[in-house]
């Protein structure tokens, strides 16, 4: 039950992450946080959704290190 809640609310994200791109570092750390909850609950994480959070957490990285 958990996990088809955490794959749903995965899902709203996304569609948000598309009609909102302005939000995108906000929907990535969420992302990132739902990607931890199914971790804790021991259920495997999709892996184009990790590939996802890897990609933004780089994208946000490399964001980071251009304002310096």
């Amino acid at each position: 039950m958990a996990f088809e809640r955490l794959k749903t609310e995965i899902g709203i994200l996304l569609t948000e992450m598309q009609n909102e791109p302005q939000d995108t570092n906000e929907l990535a750390l969420q992302i990132h946080a739902k990607l931890l909850e199914l971790k804790a609950f021991g259920l495997p994480l999709p892996a184009d959704l990790v590939a996802l959070d890897e990609a933004l957490q780089a994208e946000a990285e490399n964001e980071r290190m251009s304002l310096r």
